[in-house]
Order: C-alpha cells, then sequence, then structure tokens
C-alpha cells in the first residue's frame, strides 16, 4: 500500500517515509490538534474573537513549520504524512462551523466546502483498488489551504469592528472566496488524478492494495 500526503505542507515529499511517532513534526501537529477545541471554545463560548484569531494564526504558522521542519530534519514520517493534512481539514471545518454558527458567514459556504470533501472522501475505494491510501499532494492544493487557513482568520478579526476590522474584512472575503474557488479546482484535479492512476491487481496480478 502506497501512502501518499495530501496536505498544506509537503511532509509526504519524501520516497521513504519511516515508522516514527515521536518526531519534532509529529508533535507540532497534535499540538495543533489540541487547539481545535481551544478554538472553539473560545469563538463560540467566550467569543473572544482576537485570542480565537491568535489560535487561527498560530495554527496556520505551525502547518508551515511542522513540513520543514520534517525535510530538514530528515523527520518524515508516515504518521506525519496522515496527520498534517487531517489537521488542516479540521482546522477547516471547525473554523467554518465556528464562524456559521456566529454568523460571520453564510451557511451556504459551510455546504460548498463540505461537498468538496465528500465528493474526495467517496474516492477513497476507488484509490484503495489503485493502491494509494490518501491523496497526492499538488501545489494547487497547497495553495487552496493556504488561502482558506489565513481568509477565514481574517473573517473573525472582521468582527472587531473600527478601520482594521473592515481591512481584515475585505482581505478574509478575498482569501476565502478564492480559496474556496482553489479548494474545489484542487478536489477536481485530486479526482482526475486518482481515476487515472492504474488498478494495482490490474498491473500487478497480485491483488495487493
Amino acid at each position: 500500500m502506497r501512502i501518499l500526503a495530501t496536505g498544506g505542507n509537503g511532509e509526504g515529499a519524501a520516497a521513504d517515509p519511516s515508522d516514527r511517532i515521536w518526531t519534532v513534526p509529529n508533535i507540532l501537529s497534535f499540538i495543533r490538534l489540541l487547539g481545535i477545541p481551544v478554538f472553539l471554545w473560545l469563538v463560540l463560548v467566550e467569543q473572544a474573537d482576537v485570542w480565537a484569531f491568535v489560535v487561527l494564526v498560530l495554527a496556520s504558522a505551525s502547518d508551515w513549520l511542522d513540513g520543514a521542519l520534517a525535510r530538514k530534519l530528515n523527520q518524515t514520517s508516515k504518521l506525519g504524512v496522515l496527520l498534517d493534512p487531517l489537521a488542516d481539514r479540521l482546522y477547516i471545518a471547525a473554523t467554518v462551523i465556528g464562524l456559521a454558527l456566529r454568523g460571520i458567514i453564510p451557511w451556504w459556504l459551510l455546504i460548498v466546502l463540505a461537498l468538496r470533501d465528500l465528493m474526495l472522501l467517496l474516492l477513497l475505494p476507488v484509490l484503495r483498488r489503485r493502491g494509494l491510501f490518501a491523496l497526492p499532494v499538488t501545489l494547487l492544493g497547497k495553495a487552496a489551504t493556504f488561502c482558506l487557513l489565513w481568509g477565514f482568520p481574517a473573517l473573525l478579526l472582521g468582527s472587531v469592528g473600527g478601520v482594521i476590522g473592515t481591512f481584515a474584512l475585505v482581505c478574509g472575503w478575498a482569501f476565502s472566496l478564492w480559496g474556496t474557488a482553489l479548494y474545489w479546482w484542487a478536489g477536481l484535479d485530486y479526482v482526475r488524478r486518482g481515476l487515472r492512476l492504474p488498478l494495482v491487481a490490474a498491473s500487478k496480478g497480485n491483488g495487493r492494495g
């Protein structure tokens, strides 16, 4: 079974990821995951938008940092290949749900993003028959994730009002809408790439996958 990365930092670019669990990039990813309930509590319960914004900014920065450290320290791992994109998806989902419940973004945006992820979820059985456990990383996918992970925090900061809030709101909608378009474009590209891959059983005749 081959494992190819799907996420925003390219950690899966190494040819032979190891089986190690406790690496520096993986620890950063675990910490990033712990920030998700903190963000939801801040944005929904406390409505401390500035602190929620800080959590999202730190999460976005760590998304780049763990990939850079994985390459620099030669600590690319199979767990990291799966953990990093999972953290990205969960942050995007948590942010969209939190902002929709607060009325900061419309519900149709949540539905549009959810339908894209549902499309890729339905593609997984097809990928399994082709010997893949995840989707290949692309620059388009990384660009979409980057736009969304910075656009949504800017929308949240826009709720503070004033000149800074207005500027953040404009930038946030620009990044979010462009990121949503790229998110779907990348998703369709992943589907195209996945369907064009040969079946493992058909090409090797041994049924592995």
